[in-house]
């Protein structure tokens, strides 16, 4: 079963990097800088971005179907340089040697299995998930914070 996922779209955020600090604020994000190596990881790269790069930490809804349960929301970064990273068979950056939990929704937006894996171990679950036809994506998140990191669908 081969598997893609892609990054968000870069657009969609670029008008963020434009405000003010206080705007920023006001909206419930900030401006951050990454100040560490293989810190900061940017939802529309999919990677992890160099020291010195501009980010902004902001709520993202990854679950917006306000008609079932599991809508959902929590923080993510993202990249003033990002380009929307689209990978096919193989793990994005930021989820390569992550604790991750996935979680495999059906296409009312319900969860019908979840798991929680590491390195090699993942593309196995990722694969299981998308082997069973009630599933229509998987959504991976880092099991230790619990962010969003990724939308993992069918090729």
């Amino acid at each position: 079963m081969t598997f893609q996922m892609r990054g968000l779209e870069a657009e969609t955020f670029a008008p963020l990097f434009r405000l003010s600090d206080d705007e920023l604020q006001a909206i419930g994000a900030q401006r951050v800088h990454a100040d560490e190596a293989d810190a900061y990881p940017c939802r529309i790269s999919l990677t992890r971005v160099a020291v010195g790069e501009e980010l902004i930490l902001l709520n993202h809804v990854h679950q917006p179907d306000p008609s079932s349960p599991y809508r959902a929301s929590g923080p993510i970064f993202v990249s003033r340089s990002g380009a929307t990273g689209h990978y096919r068979g193989e793990l994005a950056p930021i989820l390569r040697n992550s604790l991750l939990s996935l979680r495999a929704y059906d296409r009312a937006h319900l969860i019908v299995d979840a798991e929680v894996a590491e390195g090699d171990a993942v593309i196995r679950v990722i694969e299981r998930f998308l082997a069973d036809p009630q599933v229509a994506h998987v959504d991976a998140h880092f099991a230790r914070r619990g962010c969003f990191a990724a939308r993992i669908e069918r090729a």
